[in-house]
Order: C-alpha cells, then sequence, then structure tokens
C-alpha cells in the first residue's frame, strides 16, 4: 500500500505534500524532525490528510497533483474529510519507531 498525504503545523499555514509506502513511520519522522528540511524548520508535523494507493505511480502521481493545486483547493480535500483539521495520527503508538536508548559504558 502506498499513501499520498499532507502534513501542516500547528497554525495551518503551511503544508507538506508527500507519498510513503509507510504513512505511521513517516508521520514518526516528520514529528521527531528526522527528515530535517521544510518540514522540521517549520515544525510540520500535524497529519491532517492521506489517501491510499495500490501503486506508486498512482501515489505519485496524485502527489504531483495536489502540488500543483492552489492553496483554496488544498483546504477543500481536507476540510471534506477532516472538517476540524485534526491530526490524524493523534492515537496511532508510534513509539515502535524509536530507537533504543544506548548505553555507553565509560
Amino acid at each position: 500500500m502506498y499513501y499520498t498525504y499532507i502534513m501542516t503545523h500547528k497554525r495551518n499555514h503551511l503544508f507538506y505534500v508527500g507519498v510513503t509506502n509507510d504513512i505511521k513511520r513517516r508521520t514518526f519522522e516528520h514529528k521527531n524532525g528526522t527528515y530535517g528540511s521544510h518540514t522540521g524548520r517549520y515544525n510540520i508535523d500535524k497529519l491532517v490528510y492521506f489517501e491510499e494507493h495500490q501503486w506508486i505511480q498512482e501515489a505519485i502521481k496524485r502527489e504531483k497533483t495536489i502540488k500543483k493545486w492552489k492553496r483554496q483547493w488544498k483546504d477543500n480535500i481536507i476540510t471534506e474529510l477532516n472538517p476540524e483539521w485534526r491530526d490524524l495520527s493523534a492515537e496511532w503508538d508510534l513509539s515502535i519507531f524509536e530507537e533504543p536508548n544506548q548505553e555507553t559504558n565509560n
């Protein structure tokens, strides 16, 4: 399964549109700043929209389409499926992606 998704930040002003084959792992990366760049700099860590695709080509095509959309069109698809713009990952257990603490012996 592949996913096209939209992340935003606390004020819902900036968007990040992406593709992944593991929506939970990718969300964890956004929330923990492990991916760097735009998402880390602007704290884009709230998953507000995603859709599933059987084929990676479909997911990439959809990502490219959404990226070209005007802001209002993105707002509309998010609001249609997530009217309160809540974090869709809020109830997911993302702790499985945390690396175990490695103790060092001195």
